[in-house]
């Protein structure tokens, strides 16, 4: 974690959540500024995540009050012997809050901090997606091009889908997914992909006449850079995209050849409690979902985006455009990131949901503002918890 400048809270998980769900909007108003400034000024900057102490300055009711309201909105994560949650608030490049609650492991009773790494899901998209747009501002491809370029086994049907269809869930492709049975034990990887949708005899629609949600168009996204760049997915991710972003400890994981360094394990409630569901016969697939990182890392990615260290500004605005169908209609998607404008301003999010996890982030680059959510349990509904989250800090 060197070199990553603490400038607000990181505290271990909070056993006193506040009863002031609800009260949001209550506590926003004439809060903000005071709150943000009481924040940054009580932490510690250089204090390690697991044993900083809560921000409080001492007689700061705002801070100490939004405090409780966060803790309050995780308090199903903070019940003991339970999955866990972090979550972590950025603004203009700086931590203003950090906290964990609950277990990271349930059979080792590893508790969940700031530096745990949850898998992704869906939220690896906006990686996949980073990883083309390199490749595209360094000449190597275009988002024009036809993906029978790169993959010329490409079934016939779909010889007119392109980068841009995948990037942005207009390939008319059809679900790889619908072609795994669920009882098939072994995992499906990116290269198998190509292959079960040669199954498939048409295309849901002519590429770019519609939106359909596709993690048939991010796996095949990642052959597509292999093959570009001349090197494993995963490994261009670590050399390309984390590596300059600082992220040490975020992984493309493949079993048997890396390691995730503070690994939380996801899980499923059933009438006898919580069970450990943590991979499924598709978990093996990078492109769509298979990157685990932690709020740690996340940081360190937002702050990537903000000082465009990977890709120009005007690169970045790509993935942050919606969609235009051929039909002229927008969609709310753009290169792996949702896009939406709320009374002038950008909004881009992305959630994740896979075997025993759900994850959101939210981000309002106009305000300079993010707030990530992790969990490692099959239920709840962190994009909702990450929005109520961002409303105590917004201007």
């Amino acid at each position: 974690m060197s070199g990553l400048r603490r400038a607000a809270v990181s505290v271990v998980p909070s056993r006193t959540a506040g009863a002031l769900a609800g009260r949001s909007a209550g506590i926003r108003l004439g809060l903000a500024a005071a709150v943000l400034a009481a924040l940054v000024s009580a932490a510690s900057a250089q204090r390690p995540a697991a044993e900083a102490a809560p921000a409080r300055a001492p007689g700061t009711r705002a801070a100490a009050t939004v405090l409780r309201a966060v803790d309050s909105l995780f308090a199903d994560y903070s019940v003991p012997s339970a999955p866990g949650a972090s979550v972590v608030v950025i603004r203009r490049g700086r931590v203003l809050l950090e906290r964990a609650y609950g277990l990271a492991d349930l059979e080792a009773r590893t508790p969940a901090a700031p530096r745990t790494d949850f898998r992704l899901a869906s939220l690896t998209k906006q990686f996949t997606a980073m990883a083309v747009m390199i490749l595209a501002e360094q000449g190597r491809l275009n988002y024009d091009d036809p993906l029978a370029r790169f993959l010329p086994s490409l079934p016939a049907h779909a010889r007119d889908v392109t980068i841009r269809n995948l990037l942005n869930h207009t390939s008319g492709l059809w679900d790889y997914e619908d072609f795994v049975p669920d009882s098939q034990t072994y995992q499906v990887k990116d290269r198998d992909v190509l292959q079960l949708i040669l199954r498939a005899d048409s295309l849901y629609f002519p590429p770019g006449s519609a939106y359909r949600y596709s993690n048939t168009g991010y796996a095949l996204l990642a052959l597509v850079a292999e093959r570009v760049s001349g090197m494993p997915f995963a490994r261009f991710l670590r050399d390309r995209v984390f590596g300059p972003a600082g992220m040490a400890s975020t992984v493309a994981y493949e079993e048997g050849v890396s390691e995730v360094p503070s690994r939380a394990y996801g899980h499923s409630r059933d009438s006898t409690g919580w069970r450990r569901t943590d991979q499924s016969n598709t978990s093996a697939v990078l492109g769509d979902g298979g990157i685990y990182t932690s709020v740690d890392d996340l940081v360190r990615w937002d702050r990537a985006l903000e000082r465009h260290t990977l890709v120009s500004a005007a690169t970045q605005q790509a993935a942050w455009t919606p969609a235009v169908l051929s039909s002229g209609r927008s969609t709310e998607y753009g290169f792996g990131w949702y896009v939406r404008r709320e009374d002038g301003r950008l909004r881009v999010w992305h959630t994740g949901t896979t075997r025993g996890f759900r994850n959101a982030i939210l981000r309002y680059p106009d305000e300079r503002l993010t707030v990530v959510v992790l969990t490692n349990r099959n239920e709840g509904e962190p994009i909702a918890i990450a929005q109520q989250v961002a409303a105590l800090f917004r201007d």
